[in-house]
């Protein structure tokens, strides 16, 4: 889930560097799904070693002292976690807002208004496919698509702003549009499309990752989608999109600005390590939740020492340090290229990302 709201060269604060924008929270890693992406390969625990609730307040302590993040608690299943909603209402007392992604099989009345009365400002629920048949068979479990469109009936009547989150890969892309579709009917304030990341189980569908050119037309098409919908569009663990948007205003004659093209004038594609970072379940802080690289331990230091001062936060702060043609890059500022796909495919995360097409003129730009 995402809500950006500074201009990537606005992150920095005089003596504190950059400041966290978003802080996705692996707040458990139990889940009741089996979901053929999934980034953790999550399933019904127990999982040893998850932050009991006293450190669960702490380390929101330590996040508010940085900075005043938007807070994604995720998971796993967040609602599996008996004391989420305790947690919740923490981190809505601190003054950080807080929002949950969540499949929204297990939302039920009371689950919902417990999500408003806790301070959660927004959901998310993924939809994979417009049909159960395409969404059970991604999620792993018969009933999925019908318990998530019964989760988004309970927390509308409970007041609470939900968008669609979809990861796209090959046996999805042609639903895309028809997802876009169904998130309008259901009243969603967004459609956010996430490129797969070969990471976790998704490391066993990774040739079902669409290709570089497929990519590119997806993003294309995402693009043409922004006035023709009422819906928030947000591409994710998809930075080319923000060179695709500059490369189209500038053949239709427009300046991207925040009046013109809203909060995707002012984000950057990959922000990991310099507005975003991923805690795990065990209090473990990387860049993002598909680039394993352990930067941190919250048991061990502070959130705050480990978000100023990790060597591998540093170098993705300096966008010089990409390599091969995402470092002679002119729109290496404003995308940066997924290093968690980078890694995957080179074991170097400041390697050219895999999955982009464009060739950047030899003399830059």
């Amino acid at each position: 889930m995402n809500h950006p709201k500074e201009h990537p060269h606005q992150t920095r604060s005089e003596g504190k560097g950059f400041t966290p924008r978003l802080v996705a929270w692996e707040i458990t890693r139990n889940c009741n799904l089996a979901c053929i992406h999934c980034r953790a390969s999550a399933t019904n625990g127990p999982y040893q070693g998850e932050l009991d609730t006293a450190a669960c307040f702490r380390l929101l302590d330590q996040i508010a002292e940085v900075g005043n993040p938007i807070i994604i608690l995720t998971g796993g299943e967040p609602l599996l976690r008996p004391d989420i909603f305790d947690v919740a209402s923490y981190g809505t007392r601190k003054g950080l807002r807080m929002v949950m992604a969540t499949n929204g099989t297990l939302i039920t009345g009371e689950k919902a208004g417990q999500m408003s009365d806790s301070g959660i400002k927004r959901i998310s629920i993924s939809l994979d496919g417009a049909t159960r048949e395409v969404h059970d068979r991604f999620r792993g479990v018969e009933g999925a698509f019908d318990g998530a469109l019964q989760g988004i009936q309970f927390a509308k009547q409970a007041g609470i702003e939900f968008q669609i989150n979809t990861t796209i890969t090959k046996t999805n892309l042609a639903e895309i549009p028809k997802i876009m579709d169904l998130a309008v009917e259901l009243g969603a304030v967004a459609h956010h499309i996430f490129l797969l990341v070969p990471t976790g189980r998704g490391k066993y569908i990774v040739d079902t990752e669409i290709s570089a050119k497929e990519y590119e037309e997806t993003l294309n098409w995402f693009y043409d989608q922004r006035d023709r919908h009422p819906l928030q569009l947000k591409a994710t663990c998809a930075p080319h999109y923000y060179r695709i948007l500059r490369q189209r205003s500038r053949e239709d004659g427009k300046e991207v600005t925040f009046k013109t093209h809203g909060l995707d004038a002012v984000t950057r594609g990959c922000l990991a390590g310099t507005g975003f970072c991923f805690i795990s379940h065990t209090g473990i802080v990387q860049t993002c939740g598909f680039l394993d690289l352990e930067c941190g331990d919250v048991t061990k230091a502070s959130f705050a020492d480990i978000w100023n001062h990790s060597e591998i936060f540093k170098s993705l702060r300096n966008y010089d340090n990409l390599k091969g043609k995402c470092g002679k890059c002119g729109f290496r500022s404003v995308c940066g290229g997924c290093r968690a796909r980078a890694f995957e495919a080179t074991g170097d995360y400041l390697a050219q990302e895999p999955l982009c097409s464009y060739q950047p003129p030899a003399a830059g730009r």
